[in-house]
């Protein structure tokens, strides 16, 4: 998949200035040395640690939240800047510590959707739509592991924030989530079905839909964030949006589990 989205790019939009992928790892030394030569990364390790001392910032390009936390805080804790995929932990006591990482800058964690063309639109005029009354994210695979994507593409263009969650009574996992602004949020992660990204936003003077189809350009602007923190010593993104993020996650996933209505504050980091 991500050969066919990449070979129909122009070169021109390839490369950030400045910037080389100069070591990789995975769990499997072939693997490893067949992405090397795919991407032209000239050092394979054979230890993630290996990279410290000859990189200034590390990429870990996973969504098995469940080991974020113990893969990216000897980097951290070795100064250097780091991002972490989606979504970056879903352990109260793992973001406490991670907390003070997001705010001084040495930390990055997003959804690469935060940043999708498609929804350029209605973040540069979300004053065109009136009151907002209603946004719906429908994704496949699992709210865990996917949900996140949608929680980051909606929070970069509307300024409200969650206060409450419910979890509805579905086949798969559908939440409602109660805005600041009176507003409602509805999520739906389908499963295992075919591809589907959408987003759509309800406001009293105007309706639009989105289909997210365009994953380079999305990957390769939060990469461009990533580089342009580091640069300028600042987070790119909120780190209170960030957890806020992860708590609406483990809030979504507690509602589900209790069969009740979580507020975030309830999720104490």
């Amino acid at each position: 998949m991500i050969y066919d989205y990449v070979r129909r790019r122009d070169p021109s939009e390839f490369g950030i200035d400045g910037v080389g992928v100069t070591h990789c790892w995975s769990q499997d030394p072939h693997v490893t040395s067949r992405l090397c030569e795919a991407c032209l990364i000239p050092h394979a390790v054979s230890r993630p640690e290996d990279m410290i001392g000859n990189v200034d910032a590390v990429i870990i390009a996973r969504d098995d939240y469940e080991n974020h936390f113990n893969m990216a805080i000897p980097f951290l804790k070795a100064g250097m800047h780091v991002f972490v995929d989606k979504p970056l932990s879903l352990s109260i006591s793992e973001l406490a510590t991670l907390g003070e990482y997001l705010r001084n800058g040495r930390l990055m964690s997003c959804a690469g959707m935060r940043y999708a063309k498609e929804l350029d639109e209605p973040r540069a005029a979300l004053n065109e739509y009136g009151d907002i009354r209603l946004i719906r994210g429908t994704i496949l695979n699992s709210w865990e592991k996917y949900g996140i994507h949608l929680v980051d593409a909606i929070s970069n263009v509307v300024r409200s924030r969650a206060v409450s969650v419910v979890a509805l009574d579905a086949p798969h996992t559908s939440v409602a989530v109660q805005m600041d602004d009176g507003s409602l949020l509805q999520l739906d992660a389908l499963g295992d079905v075919t591809k589907c990204f959408r987003v759509d936003f309800f406001g009293t003077r105007k309706i639009s839909s989105h289909e997210i189809t365009d994953n380079f350009s999305m990957f390769r602007r939060m990469l461009w964030h990533f580089c342009q923190s580091i640069k300028d010593g600042r987070p790119a993104i909120d780190p209170e949006e960030t957890l806020g993020a992860m708590r609406l996650l483990m809030a979504g996933r507690m509602s589900q589990s209790q069969g009740r209505k979580v507020f975030l504050h309830e999720v104490h980091l």
